[in-house]
Order: C-alpha cells, then sequence, then structure tokens
C-alpha cells in the first residue's frame, strides 16, 4: 500500500485543474438552475420546453442549459418522478444567454428519497433507496458504480450474462450454466442482490432480464454498514422498476442471430383518479438459440409492481416476479479436450438432440413499507420471499477411451433443486445535529433465512465411450437408451441440503463536520450465523464487524476518502468428510478519489485497496466424489490477500459523445495454503488486467438528430480459471473482443442495431479439466441483435 499514496497525490493535482469552456454558439441560450425549497441542488431533474422536443436532466449542481434556441418567448417544465410539474418562464434573444432558477416544492430529504430512475445516459450521482444511503455518491467514503438502464439499452444487454460486468473496473463474468450470473471483482465471487436483499443461493436465482430492471449498482469491499452477509470483494444490487406516477409506456421486438425473438411491453401509470395507487408492469417473451448445437434458452417474465402512497408520509410497495426458463441440458455448454484448449469448434457441445430441457421457475415476492416520522426521520420496513425451483439434469464427461484422447463416454444425471429465501428488514434513516456536527443516523436489523436442495445423485452413462469429440456423430442415442429418473419423493426428501440462517444488527453514524467538507462513519455490525447440516449437525458463528470511513470534499466537486471495514459471510456446503466449512472473514483498506467534471458531466473514480480473506474455499483435487468420480468437494485452502488498483470514468466527456471507460490491476495471491506447493499462485477467478470502454456519440442537428454510433471493446491480460489455478500451462490468453452499434431515436420511435465480436474472434474462458485435460466455454463468433422499440 505505501506506494498508492503518489496515485493519490497525482490524481488529486490533475483534478484541480482549471478547464477553459467553449464559447457560446449562435442563436440564444437559457442557462438555469433548479433548486430544492432550502435552495439546495437538485439533480435528475427532467426539463422540457414547451411544446419542443427539446429536454435535458439537471447535473449534479442542479444545472442545465438550452443552446441554440431562436429568439423568443419559452415555457420551461421542471419535473420529477410522482411530484407536480414546475413551470417557469424565459425570453430569449439572440446571442444572448438567459438565466433562469426554478424551485421545486419539494425538499432536499424528499428528493434524496425518490426513487433513482436512471434519467442521465450513463451515469447517476444517487444510489436507490434499497441502499440505505442518503449521502450522494460523490460523498461517500465507498466506491460505487451504477449502471443505468440507458447504458443497458445501448449494449442491448437482456440479463445479467450479456457484459453487464464491462461496465464496472475489476467486474469480470466467469463460467456459467447459462442460468445464474457468477461475477467476480478484488479475487472473490460478488454476491447477488435484488432491491437491497441477499438472494444469493449456491447454484441460482435464475439471473434477472433486463427488461425489469431499472439500474444496477456495484458496490466495492464488505459494505457491511449497508446489507449484511457479503463477500469482501463487494456486491452487486439489481434495482426492479417501480411505479413512477407518470402514464407512460414502451414496447419493444427484437430480432437477433441463432434464431433470437424477444418482445417485451412496460406499462406505467395512475389506477386511481386521486393519484394514490400506482402500477408497473413489465412483460418479457424470448425464444433463443445458439452458437451452439442444440443449445436453446427461452424465457418469460411478468413483473407487476403496486403503489399505494396513504399519504404525503407513508407509502406501501408490493412487488411480484415471476421468471420462467426453458433451457438446454445444464453442462452442455462447456467443451472438453485433453490437448490444449479452443482445439474444437465454437458450436460444439456434448449434449443430444433428444435430451429433456432443463426448467426454472423463478418467483418473488416483495412488500415494502415507507414513513417519514418528521422531516428529518425515516422508517423502512421490507420482506422477501423468493421460491426457486428447477427440474432438469447435466451432462459431463466421465471418462476417455484407453489412451485415445478422441472418445469420451458421456455421462448425465439428474439436477433438480429448490430454493427458498426468506428475508426481513427493519432500518431507519435520521439527521440530527449536535453544535456544528451534523450526524446522518442509520441503523436497523437484517433478517434471513435460506434453504436450497439439490438432488444430482442419480447418475448413468449416456451411449456408448466412443462418442468422438473431433468428429461427433449426434443422434445415435435412442430415447430408449436415455434414463428415466426416479422423481417418486419431493426434492426436500432426496436432495442434499444446504441451510443458512443469519440475523444482524447495525448502526452507523455519518458524521459532517466544517460544513460538510469533511466526513467521519463510524458504524459496526454484529452478526450470527446458523447452519444446519443433517451430516455434521448444527454450527452457529457470531462476530461484531467494525467499519471507520473518512471523506473529505476538496472542493464541490473533489472528494478523497479511506475505508476500513471487515466482511463476515457463511461457507455453505461440505468437504469430503461431510464437514462444514467456518465462515469466511475479510478485511479491507482502500483509498480513493472522485471527481465530478463540468458540473457532473462525467465522473471519475480512482481506488487503491488491499484485502485480506481467510477460511478461503479452493477445489480440493485430492478428494474426488464417490458417486461421480469428479473433483466436486471444496477445501478450505487458508489465506489470501488481494491488492489492486481501480479507475472509472462514466459519463458526457465532450458533446454528445458518452463513455464509460475503467481500468483494473489485480493482485490476488495465496499467503497460506495447508499445501506448501500453492502459496504465491495466483488465486483462481482473479484476473491481472481488465480493461474495457464503451464510447457512443449521439448527432443532434439536422436531418440527422438522433443517430447514434457505438464502439467499445473488452480487454483481459493475465487471467486463471474461476475454479482452480496452478500457475502452470493451464494460464487462459490474453483476451479482446470489439463490439459495435448504431441507433436511431426520436420522442416516440427507436431502433437499435448492435453488433458483437465485430473480429469474429474465438473467445473463451475456462481452465483445467482436474488433470484430465482442459474445459472451456466458446462465446459465439460475430453475431447481432436488432431491436424496436415505441413509446407509448
Amino acid at each position: 500500500m505505501r506506494n498508492y499514496g503518489l496515485w493519490l497525490a497525482l490524481i488529486i493535482l490533475y483534478s484541480t485543474k482549471a478547464f477553459a469552456t467553449s464559447p457560446e454558439e449562435a442563436g440564444g441560450s437559457i442557462k438555469g438552475t433548479v433548486t430544492t425549497t432550502e435552495g439546495q441542488p437538485a439533480p435528475e431533474v427532467i426539463i422540457t420546453i414547451k411544446g419542443t422536443s427539446r429536454g435535458a436532466i439537471t447535473d449534479e449542481a442542479g444545472g442545465f442549459e438550452f443552446r441554440r434556441l431562436a429568439p423568443g418567448d419559452y415555457i420551461l417544465h421542471a419535473s420529477l418522478v410522482g411530484y407536480q410539474t414546475v413551470e417557469a418562464s424565459a425570453t430569449v434573444a439572440e446571442g444572448r444567454s438567459t438565466d433562469v432558477t426554478i424551485q421545486l416544492t419539494i425538499s432536499t430529504r424528499q428528493l434524496q428519497d425518490v426513487v433513482v430512475t436512471g434519467n442521465r445516459k450513463f451515469r447517476s450521482g444517487l444510489v436507490s433507496p434499497s441502499l440505505r444511503l442518503t449521502t450522494p455518491i460523490l460523498e461517500v467514503s465507498q466506491n460505487i458504480q451504477v449502471i443505468t438502464k440507458g447504458l443497458i439499452a445501448d449494449q442491448q444487454a437482456f440479463d445479467m450474462l450479456d457484459g453487464i460486468q464491462r461496465n464496472v473496473s475489476g467486474a469480470q463474468k466467469v463460467e456459467h450454466w447459462d442460468n445464474y450470473a457468477r461475477i467476480n471483482m478484488r479475487g472473490s465471487q460478488m454476491t447477488a442482490f435484488r432491491n437491497g436483499i441477499n438472494v444469493q443461493m449456491p447454484w441460482g436465482p435464475l439471473t434477472e432480464d433486463m427488461s425489469m430492471v431499472e439500474r444496477i449498482e456495484f458496490i466495492k469491499g464488505p459494505a457491511g454498514f449497508m446489507l449484511s452477509n457479503g463477500e469482501p470483494g463487494g456486491f452487486y444490487n439489481v434495482v426492479t422498476k417501480k411505479p413512477s406516477g407518470t402514464n407512460k409506456g414502451e414496447v419493444s421486438l427484437s430480432l437477433g442471430s441463432f434464431d433470437l425473438y424477444r418482445a417485451t411491453a412496460d406499462i406505467d401509470g395512475k389506477l386511481s383518479a386521486d393519484g394514490k395507487l400506482l402500477y408497473r408492469i413489465n412483460v418479457m417473451g424470448q425464444a433463443k438459440g445458439s452458437h451452439r448445437d442444440f443449445e436453446f434458452n427461452n424465457r418469460y417474465s411478468i413483473v407487476p409492481v403496486l403503489k399505494y402512497l396513504v399519504d404525503d408520509k407513508t407509502s406501501i410497495t408490493a412487488e411480484f416476479t415471476h421468471q420462467f426458463s426453458q433451457m438446454n441440458v445444464v453442462g452442455s455448454n462447456y467443451a472438453f479436450s485433453k490437448r490444449r484448449y479452443a482445439d474444437l469448434p465454437v458450436n460444439f457441445t456434448t449434449a443430444e438432440p433428444n435430451l429433456d430441457p432443463t426448467v426454472i421457475n423463478d418467483n418473488s415476492l416483495l412488500l415494502i413499507f415507507e414513513h417519514k416520522l418528521n422531516n428529518n426521520w425515516k422508517l423502512t420496513a421490507q420482506g422477501s420471499y423468493l421460491h426457486y425451483n428447477q427440474v432438469g439434469q447435466s451432462i459431463w464427461p466421465w471418462s476417455y477411451s484407453g489412451n485415445n484422447d478422441s472418445l469420451m463416454q458421456r455421462g448425465i444425471s439428474i439436477w433438480d433443486a429448490l430454493g427458498i429465501n426468506k428475508s426481513g428488514q427493519v432500518f431507519v434513516n435520521g439527521e440530527v445535529a449536535t453544535g456544528a456536527v451534523l450526524h446522518k443516523i442509520l441503523g436497523g436489523v437484517d433478517m434471513g433465512h435460506k434453504d436450497y436442495f439439490a438432488d444430482w445423485g442419480q447418475g448413468a452413462a449416456l451411449g456408448s465411450d466412443d462418442f468422438n469429440i473431433y468428429n461427433p456423430q449426434y443422434g445415435q442415442v435412442p430415447a430408449s437408451a436415455i434414463p428415466a429418473w426416479d422423481r417418486s419423493k419431493s426434492i426436500r426428501e432426496r436432495g442434499v441440503r444446504y441451510n443458512n440462517n443469519y440475523a444482524s444488527y447495525y448502526l452507523q453514524d455519518e458524521m459532517a463536520f466544517f460544513r460538510n467538507k469533511l466526513r467521519l462513519t463510524l458504524a459496526g455490525r454484529f452478526t450470527t450465523n446458523k447452519n444446519i447440516n443433517p451430516y455434521s449437525g448444527n454450527t452457529e458463528d457470531s462476530k461484531f464487524t467494525p467499519r471507520v470511513g473518512l471523506s473529505y470534499s476538496i472542493n464541490k466537486n473533489t472528494t478523497t476518502y479511506a475505508v476500513y471495514d471487515q466482511a463476515f459471510v457463511a461457507n455453505p456446503g461440505l468437504d469430503w468428510q461431510n464437514r462444514n466449512f467456518s465462515p469466511v472473514t475479510g478485511d479491507n483498506v482502500e483509498l480513493g478519489v472522485k471527481r465530478d467534471w463540468f458540473n457532473g458531466k462525467w465522473n471519475t473514480t480512482l481506488s487503491v485497496y488491499e484485502i485480506t480473506r481467510n477460511n478461503v474455499l479452493t477445489a480440493d483435487l485430492e478428494h474426488p466424489n464417490p458417486v461421480t468420480g469428479q473433483y466436486s468437494f471444496n477445501r478450505q485452502s487458508g489465506q489470501q490477500k488481494t491488492t489492486g488498483v481501480e479507475f472509472d470514468l462514466k459519463g458526457e466527456l465532450a458533446r454528445n459523445l458518452e463513455v464509460v471507460t475503467n481500468y483494473a490491476f489485480t493482485e490476488a495471491r495465496v499467503t497460506k495454503d495447508s499445501d506448501p506447493a500453492l502459496v504465491g499462485n495466483q488465486v483462481a477467478g482473479a484476473t491481472k488486467h481488465l480493461h474495457n470502454t464503451w464510447l457512443s456519440y449521439k448527432l443532434t442537428e439536422g436531418k440527422a438528430n438522433g443517430l447514434r454510433f457505438s464502439l467499445g471493446y473488452q480487454y483481459q491480460a493475465g487471467r486463471s480459471s474461476w475454479f482452480v489455478f496452478d500457475n502452470s500451462e493451464s494460464s487462459l490468453p490474453d483476451y479482446f473482443r470489439l463490439d459495435g452499434a448504431i441507433s436511431y431515436y426520436n420522442n416516440k420511435f427507436g431502433i437499435n442495431l448492435n453488433v458483437n465480436n465485430l473480429l469474429n474472434s474465438y473467445l473463451y474462458s475456462g481452465g483445467p479439466n482436474y488433470g484430465s485435460g482442459y474445459y472451456w466455454q466458446a462465446e459465439p463468433k460475430i453475431n447481432s441483435r436488432l431491436t424496436i422499440s415505441y413509446k407509448l
């Protein structure tokens, strides 16, 4: 960490340089500021000019600007979700700039409580209420990166597996089974949250479809002051769409490579004349093939939400999510070879065309109660119930035929699963002053009960042992030779049970000194984890995890921060002796600097950190599973240490040019292990260099107004496999992918064409196949998606 101070000093000096402004353009202009009732800046407010299609969104300083306006009188509308529109008039003269100030009818506190709608295309300065914070991202002593719905739409990401992670430094998607996302960061798996609730399962839940998503928030570091039971590397929080109180809607139709057909509808509005009962419903249907033979993923989702405004202080929200997925047999998206990586075509599969699909039903219910106790205090209570049901099977290589590395014996087994998560949260946010010090208080309790049952204990050979991976002949296995699984007992009776119960109590005080230039955060959380396992009995672990954060505003646009916090996470599962694992504990030390440029048009974050993780699970390569013969057990290797540097830039870098670019250097090493030979090895799933960029330029003049061009790339170097890594020739090669898009949008109509993997490269991730060769997942070569949308 001693060299990181130089990085911070250089970036602070660079950040404080002055920049010259460009001269005024021809015509007149309107420059304005929007404030709250206390006169504070109001960001994320939509400003429109009545009778025209011109619109803008206020920046972090509440500012907006309209250029190239013809002389005359104009009426401006300032609107915010769920609140009354405010009008203001302005007169424009040729070559002159008119200044306007608009004051909203809401307070700063109310503004912070509004659901963040991601109006700005590529960046946002506020977190969602589900993160429990009322402090702007710029001032929080934590590295938080937000992926807006505008960026998701520009890249045409349909779910969490479609490259969402490219927009955040250090985030890396590893192999998946087409049903749930595994994203690594800072040397560990990121924990999955939805609307502020931990929904992580051993294998699940079903990855969220982007049709129901408002934004995705990546929180780096343990962040125990916000949410419990997360890995020290961080977590991601998927925020679903909520009612806005405005009658609007949008429908879309998508077509693409590999027989992709997709349709969505998003309807938002009021159900009652008095505007107290609001609704929103998102519906999606999709049929999707693949670049691999016999692979598919057909899905649909229905997400209705109701919100009732009891009065100006109290609201109740109910959200139901139903997601359905029918996909190919699990495991068929892997390729295997004893020779080397990537020596099979991208369409290779071990599956057969007549195998039954895997079917997943993912249902969840979320209830939120919010009540403003007074102008300074707010109470939030929410409960969640998630029910995940999977009926299917998986396919894996069992062996090769003697010394012949071409002939494989495939094995097939049942894989049914049932996941039930019940969570409850109650917390309060408030402000109180003691002399010249302002205290922002956060306190509450989190509780959760998780059950996961999995049956993969029934297996059989699939076909004969002469399946030639270099000349595969499909359709040779008759239906009579495919085993029928015994499901006469319920999954609770025949499945292996993973269970975790947790309860956490926390309190945080963010103290603001010197008129909020310096902020000191002191927080603590006490967590109890209970793991119940039929093989080894019950275990219970408790730990107090402290947090200390310091944030200093050099000026209104530049903040430096330092933070120390800890993590405490249950380790579900059993080792080869059916023993439970001890919890993961982690320590995080981090320094950083954040800056908003040109009143928030774009933002940069630079951070350096060091994380120590204890009781880490790694692959156990000494004890194969007696049922399958595969090395499927884990062991606790001891300790890992991760140090790194991360940089993020998001926003409008120049007029009409929006950019997301990031870089992460990650040095993750094993520092303690029961096997001394492993000490010093790179941690599995940690890539040393990650660099991503996405550029988008929009034309705003003449007949081409609304036309947008986008181009982006992903680069990875120093890759390791995610499951096991031995620093040998099993290392993965460097990765580079280039994507592009062209789109057109006006007030109602939009069309977006994305072409991925423009260089038609053979791209993949994978690892050593437990001493018998290699496995990998190949990405599709050049492919495209076309989406047409219409706003109702």
